[in-house]
């Protein structure tokens, strides 16, 4: 059977950096998860001591705080600062980007529209940047009915969703509102690894998606694999490989979301490998 590996896959920009930064920082604590993967975060625990916290109590025991890749609110970042930490930001610069956007817009006196998951840490964070109770956050054109949105309306996306649902939301404001102000805050790795995916789904009978199953990332890219390519699966590790997935395969495809590192995914290869002779 071929395996074949996606064209563009695995670590970003964003997350590659964070690490870097992890490394750089032994002894330190991630405020929340630095990335969506918890095998990668064991590592960094183990290599370089570097913990997690998940909240201001946990947080006391450490001297230097590091900020995740997906950020935090605007009132935690404060709060860390007034508590004496030393704060290092390994938020995403395509995370920073949305958040600079609405804290703007907002004081030029814009409603604000979040194309988004409003429970992920990204969201949550980027939405602390606006003014309360003009600020909005949806995931479909449908949950725009009834917002009070008012005559100018600024709207960004979440790095990691689909840029053809985040056209069908601009499409839905823009007969709705006086003015519409874009910004498109997708992330460009985002685009190469689910186009890649697409392709690779494409080309193969059964394609497997590697990474964090909390990863928003990673779920776009099962998703799209899933949609063109029924005998997909989205697996954490190599220990979820399954031999009986293979059974009349000839090709299978190996994507990754960016929070995936490469050493997971050389894991994943070797399993099929031997599962598949």
């Amino acid at each position: 059977m071929e395996i074949k590996l996606a064209k563009h896959y695995g670590f970003c920009y964003g997350v590659e950096r964070a690490i870097d930064i992890a490394e750089q920082h032994p002894n330190s604590a991630t405020f929340g998860p630095l990335i969506h993967n918890k095998d990668e975060i064991a590592r960094l625990k183990q290599d370089f001591n570097v913990g997690l916290v998940e909240n201001f109590e946990e947080a006391k025991e450490y001297d230097t705080i590091i900020i995740r890749t997906h950020g935090i609110t605007k009132d935690a970042y404060k709060k860390l600062k007034a508590d004496g930490k030393k704060i290092i930001n390994a938020t995403c610069p395509f995370v920073t980007k949305p958040q600079q956007i609405v804290s703007q817009m907002s004081k030029e006196d814009y409603t604000i529209v979040i194309f988004g998951d409003k429970n992920h840490p990204e969201i949550k964070g980027v939405a602390s940047f606006g003014e309360e109770g003009k600020v909005f956050t949806v995931l479909s054109e449908e949950e725009l009915i009834g917002l009070p949105l008012g005559p100018k309306v600024a709207t960004v996306a979440q790095t990691t969703r689909k840029p053809h649902e985040f056209k069908k939301i601009v499409a839905a404001l823009s007969v709705r509102v006086a003015e519409l102000r874009v910004f498109n805050t997708i992330c460009n790795a985002t685009f190469e690894n689910q186009d890649a995916t697409r392709e690779l789904a494409s080309e193969c009978d059964i394609t497997i998606v590697v990474g964090g199953k909390n990863s928003s990332n990673n779920k776009q890219l099962y998703s799209i694999a899933k949609s063109i390519c029924p005998d997909s699966y989205h697996i954490e590790n190599e220990s979820e490989v399954k031999k009986e997935w293979f059974e009349n395969k000839e090709c299978c495809g190996v994507s990754a979301g960016a929070s995936t590192p490469d050493w997971i995914i050389q894991k994943v290869v070797k399993r099929i490998k031997e599962l598949v002779g």
